[in-house]
């Protein structure tokens, strides 16, 4: 609009595409925060299903008391409720391996110091600019690819070994017995969400590369 035209910048002032970049990296925040707090309360009911305590629950989380008995009341486990997830590393749904990926990703690149070919992405990741989609997880298997090859003799050589069964796996379409939103088989994994199943087979691999499970 001729309006808009005449009037000047004031110097020192933002730009539209400058408040734009801003405003949107500010959006990419809130919207990983309100994820981040839907994955807790997923991972709460997951821990109810267990049958841990409520005080148990609160001390990990970090919550009040008032909050898990909420959620506790929300999520009270019945007679007719399935068993609890199966939590065994070699399951092939593709979430639980991309989750994997994740981890081993984030494995090699705390191993090499950050310099990882993988680095940046595992670090939008972590902060949320990035999302599991078909494209992303292509990306990531060709970074973690190329540091697997570029540091064949730096890395252990174990996790060439996991990358790829991890990589067989998301080859093969996933089986219908192994869907988080199929009729699955598998104790518990119809109740759970993707990324829960993504954040568990991430924590759960981590923990087998580094030895600790």
């Amino acid at each position: 609009m001729a309006g808009e035209e005449s009037t000047p910048r004031i110097p020192g002032t933002l730009t539209e595409e400058q408040a734009g970049r801003m405003l949107a990296d500010m959006n990419e925040i809130i919207r990983a925060g309100e994820e981040m707090r839907k994955l807790r309360a997923e991972m709460i009911k997951l821990f109810i299903g267990f049958g841990w305590t409520q005080d148990r629950i609160a001390r990990l989380a970090a919550m009040s008391q008032p909050a898990v008995s909420k959620q506790m009341a929300k999520h009270r486990p019945d007679d007719d409720q399935t068993p609890p997830m199966e939590l065994s590393l070699d399951q092939y749904d593709t979430p639980w391996l991309e989750g994997r990926l994740w981890a081993l990703a984030e494995e090699i690149s705390e191993t090499l110091s950050d310099t990882a070919r993988c680095t940046r992405h595992v670090n939008a990741v972590a902060r949320g600019k990035k999302r599991f989609t078909p494209e992303n997880v292509d990306e990531l298997r060709r970074l973690v690819e190329e540091d697997l090859r570029l540091h064949r003799a730096t890395l252990p050589v174990g996790f060439r070994d996991v990358y790829d069964r991890i990589s067989r796996g998301l080859d093969i379409p996933s089986k219908p017995t192994a869907t988080a939103a199929s009729a699955d088989t598998t104790p518990g994994a119809a109740t759970v969400s993707a990324s829960v199943r993504r954040t568990l087979a991430h924590r759960i691999q981590r923990d087998r590369l580094r030895g600790d499970a």
